[in-house]
């Protein structure tokens, strides 16, 4: 895993060979900031990280001087080096928690400027993801929640739905929350 700008660009982390996660790749990840950086002012920007992974976005997040994140992983060996990265980094303004992200959601009273989530693209539920985490209230108004999703699906359907991108297999849905 690469840190591909901001103040920890270049950074490489090594997860090792137990992590389950399909990390955002570099490619994808550079092509997703560019068009964020031209549309988000980082420095009063909350971010939620939702199936955090790595904690590859989360980390892309604070080193372009995001306020604040909160990042959700439910797998205990994701945390524990996503915990170790922040040591490692020193970074005091990420929240970390360890649980499952539709109960997270369920009972979260916060909302963000910036959401953005990278289900398990095997789950038997991801086709419902997004709707669930538009419906549950946690993107501000003026927000803006970014689904990460293979190209079989398309969810251009949905309410909010603004725009799509791709780079190489990865696509991002944008979505602006209905007011």
């Amino acid at each position: 895993m690469r840190i591909v700008g901001g103040i920890y660009k270049g950074r490489h982390f090594e997860p090792g060979n137990s992590f389950r996660a399909r990390p955002t790749t570099d490619f994808s990840k550079e092509g997703l900031f560019d068009i964020l950086d031209n549309r988000v002012h980082w420095e009063v920007t909350d971010a939620l990280d939702l199936f955090a992974g790595t904690g590859s976005i989360s980390f892309e997040l604070v080193s372009r001087g995001c306020r604040k994140v909160t990042a959700v992983e439910k797998d205990f060996v994701h945390c524990k080096f996503i915990r170790k990265v922040i040591a490692e980094l020193r970074i005091d303004n990420l929240r970390l928690y360890q649980n499952d992200v539709f109960k997270v959601l369920a009972r979260s009273g916060e909302t963000y400027d910036l959401v953005f989530a990278d289900p398990p693209y095997n789950a038997p539920w991801f086709a419902t993801a997004p709707e669930s985490i538009l419906n549950a209230g946690v993107v501000k108004p003026g927000g803006l929640f970014i689904l990460e999703h293979p190209k079989a699906f398309r969810f251009n359907q949905l309410p909010g739905f603004q725009e799509m991108r791709h780079y190489g297999s990865v696509h991002f849905s944008f979505f602006k929350p209905l007011q």
